[in-house]
């Protein structure tokens, strides 16, 4: 029998935080993980340079985080975003701060990332054991019993931090919920996030155009920020944070330019009228897009009539897209649902019910936008479920 204080299950960067926070208070810990290697999804994270946290102030923080941030009050008040930024640095990974406070290596590596946590964990005495599935978890007494198809394990505190369900190639198939099912834990109903955005959207002459920091909105969501358009709809980080808001069904409306008020633009094409519509806004907006809304009007900016001009002014400002829905959980970066929250203890992520058995990281029904802020929930509240509290 294999006996340790603390055992993780699940190496991704909750997981791997857990283990090194178990460990540097003392604790004999041993982190399992089913892959053969540690962060297999965050390997993929920032287009496989890790965007490993935000900069941001706490509002910022927790503005990022739109499903149940506020839960995580207690655990950024032990360990937070900073926090974060000083342990890469104290352990000799340098950051660069990019656009929208995101934080990186810089080397622009996952693989720096991980192999620092991985190190930290066993030169603070903790235990990895990877390619190894556990594949049930039962408690005896004081005590958790861990199964693996040829392994037992025991424990007086597990962690379960094996993500959600979205990107089940590695690794997240949800097995985290069924432990919380086993134990009588409420698990919310999950739905993708994060998720890029099926369209009813017929022009294909703008499929392939990125475009930085426009404005998606859908009601009170409004979200600036990049945004491209692709074969079967939306994508990049406006698209991506609007889906934790809609289903299908719904209008939203792109504002191509949300820095000029529809007066400036109005001006704008006034200063302009000389020029061909096409010209004049190929200054405002990427050429595509310019060819694409000066299709209807061929003429010289003073040709147009007050009822084209404030048709052309509105299609820049409110251009509405049809959503139909969104990409399948397998295919999004975000489950949304998980462990509820009314279950846990916000200071020490142990389960209410369940003494000694604690919840990190997306498994929880928490979810954030990309730009770092998932990563950093993750690892902070691996940190604060790792960590004693007396």
């Amino acid at each position: 029998m294999n006996t340790y204080d603390t055992i993780i299950i699940g190496g991704g960067p909750a997981g791997m935080m857990a283990a090194i926070s178990s460990s540097y208070y003392g604790y004999k810990t041993l982190l399992i993980e089913k892959n053969r290697r540690l962060g297999k999804k965050l390997a993929g994270t920032g287009g496989g340079r890790c965007n490993v946290t935000n900069n941001g102030t706490l509002d910022e923080l927790l503005e990022g985080i739109p499903g149940n941030g506020r839960f995580l009050y207690s655990v950024f008040s032990q360990f937070d975003n900073h926090d974060i930024i000083n342990f890469f640095q104290e352990n000799g990974v340098k950051l660069k701060e990019e656009d929208h406070g995101r934080m990186f290596p810089t080397t622009d590596k996952s693989k720096t990332i991980i192999e620092a946590l991985d190190k930290k964990i066993k030169e603070l005495g903790g235990q990895v054991l990877t390619a190894t599935e556990i594949v049930s978890v039962k408690k005896e007494g004081d005590n958790f019993l861990l199964k693996s198809k040829d392994q037992e394990f025991t424990c007086q505190k597990l962690i379960v931090t094996t993500g959600g369900k979205s990107y089940p190639s590695t690794g997240s198939t949800g097995f985290g919920h069924d432990i919380a099912r086993h134990f009588k834990i409420e698990v919310t109903d999950l739905e993708s996030a994060e998720s890029p955005l099926l369209t009813d959207f017929p022009h294909k002459e703008l499929q392939g155009i990125s475009l930085d920091d426009v404005t998606l909105s859908y009601g009170k969501h409004v979200i600036t920020h990049d945004l491209l358009f692709t074969h079967f709809g939306l994508s990049g980080p406006a698209a991506l944070r609007l889906s934790s808001f809609v289903k299908g069904g719904e209008i939203a409306e792109l504002d191509f330019l949300p820095q000029m008020s529809e007066d400036l633009l109005n001006n704008f094409l006034e200063e302009n009228r000389e020029k061909a519509v096409k010209n004049a806004l190929k200054s405002l907006v990427p050429e595509r897009v310019a060819n694409f809304f000066s299709a209807s009007y061929s003429e010289k900016v003073k040709q147009l009539s007050p009822v084209q001009k404030e048709e052309l002014v509105g299609k820049l400002k409110r251009f509405p897209i049809a959503i139909t829905g969104k990409m399948s959980l397998a295919k999004s970066f975000v489950t949304k649902g998980g462990v509820d929250l009314k279950e846990i203890n916000p200071k020490t992520l142990e389960s209410k019910k369940v003494p000694g058995l604690h919840f990190a990281g997306e498994v929880l029904d928490i979810n954030a936008h990309t730009g770092g802020f998932n990563i950093t929930s993750a690892l902070c509240s691996g940190w604060v479920a790792g960590s004693p509290h007396y």
